[in-house]
């Protein structure tokens, strides 16, 4: 069956103007245009329409979507499985936010107690799911499923002062970092001053400490182009200086 513009935009619940938009960008082109001028869409067109907004319900970006439907080596079969693999994640988060709130309306109604490790559960999940979508393949790879699942059970057991321990941790490491980059000396005292504070911030995370892994998880802020420009905000080089500081501080060559 086809579609014009305006029904297919029913059918799937969009705005007109919206496909115009994908048109133009590139990433849900028409099958034809008629003698009228009108886009005309089919059957793989709306297969294609049907993907893009499961993407678009994970939080994807236009250019990552394109770039995923675009590689040679795409596979719709196991891209659904994937978006169903995403969205009962997505669905077991939303219920324990409803959950959590339903708990912490009780709480003030004077009907039950809640501790404070309580009152940010749901959200703690969504930040490991967040960073399970931008970092979990890398880190299987590098680490195994199981040194994920330690990082994650930590994580997710943190109390409130602990969490805001960390992210304390992260500032430090970040004016540090800036400090020491004046140095222009990875091995001098506030690089390695930066190096501890950062073995700090990834035992809090991991459960643990390991120097081959501490210089590995350097070693990718360099690779990786996200943690590259995460850590570059400190300066332009500085997750190569970070990279370096680490190799001293683990005694990595």
């Amino acid at each position: 069956m086809e579609y014009t513009i305006k029904k297919l935009s029913l059918l799937a619940g969009v705005s007109t103007r919206t496909l115009r938009y994908y048109d133009e960008v590139g990433i849900l082109k028409p099958a034809r245009i008629n003698s009228s001028g009108y886009r005309i869409y089919g059957k793989k067109e709306v297969d294609r329409l049907q993907q893009i907004l499961f993407y678009r319900e994970l939080d994807m970006g236009i250019d990552q979507i394109k770039s995923i439907l675009s590689s040679p080596h795409y596979d719709e079969t196991a891209a659904l499985k994937e978006h169903k693999r995403a969205l009962l994640a997505k669905r077991e988060r939303l219920n324990k936010l409803i959950e959590n709130l339903d708990k912490t309306i009780m709480y003030k109604e004077g009907m039950i107690d809640m501790n404070d490790k309580e009152k940010f559960e749901g959200f703690k999940k969504k930040l490991i799911e967040d960073n399970e979508k931008k970092y979990g393949k890398e880190v299987r790879e590098r680490y195994g499923e199981e040194a994920l699942k330690r990082s994650n059970e930590q994580f997710k057991n943190m109390t409130r002062a602990q969490y805001e321990e960390l992210g304390k941790l992260n500032d430090l490491i970040f004016e540090n970092l800036k400090k020491a980059m004046e140095t222009k000396d990875p091995a001098g005292e506030l690089a390695q001053k930066t190096a501890d504070l950062h073995k700090q911030w990834i035992t809090f995370c991991w459960g643990h400490y390991d120097k081959e892994a501490h210089a590995a998880l350097a070693q990718m802020y360099v690779d990786d182009e996200r943690f590259k420009a995460y850590y570059d905000q400190a300066g332009d080089g500085a997750a190569e200086f970070l990279r370096d500081a680490i190799f001293v501080y683990t005694g990595r060559k």
